[in-house]
């Protein structure tokens, strides 16, 4: 399943159909670790953990989320919960609602999606990926 996200501040798109990652448009975020800044694009099939990054990512390292329109940080106040990890985790609003979590220590692959409202949001998902 590929999922479109975008901003939870600005409500633009992170979808990248300029660079693809198995077939499907990947999301383009600015990514910052303590020692670099770049661009990173994620694949958005739901469980790859692919990647592409302008630098390469030290593993163990945490990275600072941006919205690549406007720059705001993507950080809620929920910390990965994989033991000893404690990193802050990032988020995406889903463009048919609720929003999906990604750890934001490199080679964590903890993640997660959350719906407010289970029930509608879940029948667009099913209307719309079939499952």
């Amino acid at each position: 399943v590929s999922l479109r996200v975008k901003c939870p501040h600005c409500g633009n798109s992170f979808m990248d159909s300029e660079t693809m990652l198995h077939e499907a448009p990947s999301i383009k975020l600015n990514i910052e670790t303590p020692s670099e800044r770049g661009t990173i694009r994620l694949c958005s099939i739901y469980g790859c953990y692919d990647h592409l990054c302008d630098f390469d990512l030290k593993k163990g390292e945490i990275a600072r989320v941006y919205c690549p329109t406007c720059n705001k940080e993507l950080k809620s106040n929920d910390e990965c919960d994989v033991a000893n990890c404690n990193a802050p985790m990032v988020p995406f609003t889903l463009e048919l609602g609720g929003k999906v979590f990604i750890c934001s220590r490199y080679g964590c692959t903890n993640h997660f999606v959350a719906f407010e409202d289970l029930e509608t949001q879940l029948r667009r998902f099913y209307h719309e990926y079939g499952e």
